[in-house]
């Protein structure tokens, strides 16, 4: 590769591109949400990815950074959707919170695979 195109895949920071392992653990670390969702706790997968994988690439720790602050905020958001059920709101809120989360994990987890950053919207930037 001449030095023109590696200038193309690097990072504004300097850093190379991620590799293909880094690639498909950052899309673990999104993806993992889902799989521990099924427990009940979507955070899970993202935080032992991060704790993991995490301390070998800032890559993989950004990735899963951004997936524990998302699914921390779905968490929080799924909470306040069965909470208000009993007004009504809850019956709309909870499959609304629900739909969005999954299409969003599953587009961050796509993106992460491409190598390419992904800023869920709306989220709460809990962890730093």
């Amino acid at each position: 590769m001449d030095p023109q195109q590696q200038m193309g895949s690097q990072f504004l920071t300097g850093s190379p591109a991620p590799t293909q392992d880094e690639k498909t653990w950052g899309m673990l670390a999104h993806l993992s949400a889902l799989v521990a969702g099924v427990v009940g706790l979507p955070f899970l997968g993202p935080l032992i990815v991060m704790l993991t994988k995490g301390k070998e690439s800032p890559w993989v720790n950004a990735q899963a950074k951004e997936s524990l602050n998302f699914q921390i905020t779905v968490t929080i958001a799924l909470f306040v959707a069965a909470f208000t059920i009993c007004i009504g709101i809850g019956v709309v809120l909870l499959p609304l919170v629900g739909i969005a989360a999954l299409v969003l994990t599953i587009i961050a987890g796509l993106k992460a695979n491409n190598g390419e950053m992904y800023k869920y919207p709306a989220t709460l930037r809990l962890v730093k």
